[in-house]
């Protein structure tokens, strides 16, 4: 909609007073802010002023446009055939007081220029009564002479210098503000740069004494290791002559006992023999442990495993009243180590009798798509819901149960894990227990190999993943650290170089990437990641010698990467 407000003739400069006047007056009345009312003034003054030099008359329209943005609109119309020509200066200085100016010729062959000034977005449109008295007002405007006019424009111009003055007044303030903003922030960095420097000297500080505790720690277990395994050679010797001793003295063919010293013979006898399978437990959890057990996988036939491992157990569940019943197919054959899997099975049905006074222990085996599964149950006493768990811990002993050196399970779990399976343990107190052995059944898991290397640093986020890795690397490493994520793992390679780098590609902070861009060169990265490092084109991985699909981690994979990774560091000319 367009609403006109008045109309002009201008010929000479003192009508062009008269319209700059209205310009401000309509801007004004339509709510314009004051200096918006000085450039509209200013804008019609300028385009006038440069027409009326080469043309008249010129007509000179104020109206008010709703669509598509309310705004106060001057369009000056001329005759082209009278001389008149677009104006230049006039309108390039308009054009930076206004929203816009736009030139067009109508049907009649008039030139006509139009300046647009767009009223406030806050301000909404007049409406008709208010168009119309803004009307009346600019009608009821007299012409005004030269003098008034200056008077008028000074004024302004005082007002505009008083404008300036209070905004370079305003500036120097908020330069000042922000100058002493600006020391306080550097202050604070400089206080935040040196706590942090000094949070990260502790830091690094705290994780060479953690290396340090964990190599006591770690020669602490070894000295532990040598200790039971010395103890064990050192009393199986003489277990060894007192079983042999009391042997003798029970042989027919020496001089006959009195039955009641046949009888301490016998006890001595069976004292000795309980305290050699002690022993003998003792010793294999000290191989275990020091990595001295290695798996050779060959075919082999469940059922035979079974009968050797229970064969010995069947007179022991018949003196003690119950039954031991075994539920096998006829043929079951698996590629293990036949030895580790006849002391896990000897094991856990020697434990299940053991702990069962009455009642019997069942042995059943059944293959599953992905493994073996034997289950040895039992009705005895049954173990509590908290000591569940804790039954695989070394040398821990439920409360109540008497003999043993809770090795028995930790030991049997450990050959069931380097036999590529696990052991699971179900139980409900006064009914009995149930402990679950799986076996995969095809390929033979992998042999651990010797990888040649010193202090191993571990960085990866999972506990799991770093829980599987020290496995892998039992035995094959001289040290082993860890961190959880790409800084930590920094710091650690800082206070103490490792020879070897097993690095996650995804950490939820200071990635992989992170790391290989900051590790000196001389040290060897095995990358592992699930990810396609073609499709995630970055250089950075190229800084890695080797890397590992972490979905499919094994020894065999591992190691693999491993000498790749230190073949990597070594350069093309290494020999």
């Amino acid at each position: 909609m367009r609403h006109e407000l008045r109309r002009f003739e201008i010929h000479d400069a003192d009508d062009l007073f008269t319209v700059r006047r209205t310009g401000r007056e309509a801007a004004a009345a339509l709510r314009l802010d004051t200096s918006d009312q000085v450039r509209t003034a200013t804008a019609v003054s300028e385009v006038g002023r440069e027409l009326i030099a080469v043309t008249v008359p010129v007509t000179v329209r104020f109206l008010v446009v709703t669509t598509p943005r309310p705004a106060l609109v001057v369009e000056f119309v001329f005759s082209a055939h009278a001389g008149g020509r677009l104006p230049g200066e006039g309108a390039a200085a308009a054009a930076r007081l206004v929203d816009s100016v736009e030139d067009d010729v109508t049907d009649t062959g008039d030139i006509v220029v139009r300046l647009r000034k767009l009223m406030h977005a806050e301000v909404p449109a007049p409406a008709e009564e208010a168009l119309s008295a803004v009307q009346s007002r600019l009608t009821e405007l007299m012409p005004v002479s030269p003098t008034e006019e200056l008077r008028a424009q000074n004024a302004e111009l005082i007002d505009a210098l008083d404008d300036i003055r209070r905004q370079r007044e305003d500036l120097r303030v908020l330069n000042a503000e922000l100058e002493e903003t600006n020391q306080g922030v550097v202050a604070l960095y400089n206080q935040l740069s040196d706590e942090l420097e000094e949070t990260n000297r502790g830091v690094v500080a705290l994780y060479a004494e953690l290396d340090d505790r964990s190599e006591e720690l770690r020669e602490v277990a070894e000295a532990r290791t040598r200790f039971w395994s010395n103890v064990s050679h050192e009393l199986r010797t003489p277990v060894n002559s007192v079983i042999g001793l009391a042997r003798l003295l029970l042989d027919g063919s020496a001089e006959p006992l009195s039955t009641e010293q046949h009888q301490q013979v016998e006890l001595i006898a069976d004292s000795g023999q309980t305290l050699l399978s002690l022993v003998n437990e003792l010793l294999d959890f000290a191989k275990a442990e020091r990595g001295a057990l290695v798996p050779e996988p060959a075919e082999t036939d469940l059922r035979a495993v079974l009968g050797q491992a229970t064969a010995q157990l069947v007179p022991v569940a018949a003196e003690s009243g119950i039954t031991l019943d075994i539920d096998a197919p006829g043929s079951v054959r698996l590629v293990t180590d036949e030895v580790m899997l006849t002391r896990i099975l000897r094991n856990l049905v020697g434990n299940a009798i053991k702990f069962t006074a009455e009642g019997g222990v069942r042995v059943t085996v059944r293959a599953e798509a992905d493994g073996l599964v034997v289950e040895v149950a039992d009705t005895g006493v049954g173990i509590a819901p908290e000591h569940q768990q804790r039954v695989f811990e070394e040398f821990y002993q439920t409360p109540g149960t008497r003999g043993g050196t809770g090795l028995g399970l930790p030991y049997a779990l450990r050959l069931a894990r380097l036999l590529g399976g696990d052991l699971a343990l179900e139980s409900t107190p006064g009914e009995g227990t149930t402990v679950t052995l799986w076996l995969p059944l095809g390929t033979p898991p992998p042999v651990r190999r010797e990888l040649g290397v010193g202090h191993v640093l571990i960085v990866d986020d999972e506990e799991n993943v770093r829980r599987e890795l020290r496995e892998l690397l039992a035995g094959s490493a001289s040290r082993i650290s860890e961190a959880g994520d790409g800084r930590a793992a920094l710091a650690r390679a800082d206070a103490a170089p490792p020879d070897l780098v097993l690095l996650d590609l995804r950490m939820p902070e200071a990635d992989g990437l992170y790391v290989l861009e900051r590790l000196p060169p001389r040290i060897p990265v095995v990358l592992m990641t699930d990810v396609d490092l073609r499709a995630l084109g970055d250089p950075r991985v190229s800084r890695a010698g080797a890397t590992v699909d972490k979905a499919h981690l094994d020894g065999d994979a591992l190691s693999e990467a491993v000498h790749q990774a230190m073949e990597a560091a070594r350069g093309p000319d290494a020999e």
